[in-house]
Order: structure tokens, then C-alpha cells, then sequence
């Protein structure tokens, strides 16, 4: 399936490659959707604590930095567009997670950019 990443970086700590954020992604709406012929598509936003709070204080009631939210698109499906939603990741979380986990930045960045995939795909924690 062919899936399209778009990625914004308004963060000022250190970031995976792009390259590698498309991979994940692409890796789970695959593993999850394989027979799927359609395209799909998938906004990333990469932040800093203050967005963050922000916007889990907005729509979580938690005014907080957390690691990742994720915004399923809720189009009606009569308009048949390939949008799947969008990721928020707080950089400066994951980071400190990564070390506080004693896991290397990369193997953290993957799991939350997964995490937050699995989410628009309709996956919860339970």
C-alpha cells in the first residue's frame, strides 16, 4: 500500500530522520491493513513541551506534555479520501523517556511513532 507522511518539525530537540518516521509508519498501516489496495495518508507533527500541554489540555483535559496523541480522521466515508489522521509527537518527551527507559532515542521514537499509528487505526490500549 502506498501511504504518504507528511512531517512537520516544530521542535527544537533532536528528531529521527524523516526517512525513518515514513518507515515506521508505513510498517504498521502495512502490517495492519495488508490487503488494502487504496493510498492512505498520515500528518506528523513533531513538538516541544508547550504545544504539547496545550493541546492534551485542549482535547484530553490534561494540561500536560505527553509522548503522542493521535487525531483519527472523522470525515464521512462517502467523500472516500485516503486521510487516516494525524500524530502529534513531543520530542523533548520521548527523548526523556528514552533515557529514563534506558532505551536507545531511535527504539523509543519507534515505538510511540508506531504507538500512535496503531491509534488512528482504531487500535485503543485495552
Amino acid at each position: 500500500m502506498n501511504v504518504t507522511v507528511d512531517i512537520q518539525n516544530a521542535s527544537a530537540e533532536p528528531v529521527p530522520d524523516e526517512d525513518d518516521i515514513r518507515s515506521w509508519i508505513c510498517e504498521a498501516v502495512n502490517a495492519v491493513l495488508p490487503d488494502e489496495a487504496s493510498a492512505r495518508e498520515v500528518s506528523v507533527r513533531l513538538v516541544d513541551d508547550d504545544e504539547m500541554a496545550d493541546l492534551n489540555g485542549r482535547y484530553r483535559d490534561k494540561p500536560q506534555p505527553t509522548n503522542v496523541l493521535s487525531f483519527p480522521s472523522e470525515l464521512p466515508d462517502e467523500l472516500e479520501l485516503p486521510l487516516l489522521g494525524d500524530i502529534v509527537i513531543c520530542a523533548p518527551v520521548v527523548n526523556r523517556e528514552a533515557e529514563q527507559q534506558g532505551k536507545s532515542p531511535a527504539a523509543h521514537w519507534a515505538h510511540m511513532t508506531v504507538h500512535g499509528t496503531l491509534h488512528l487505526l482504531g487500535y485503543d490500549h485495552v
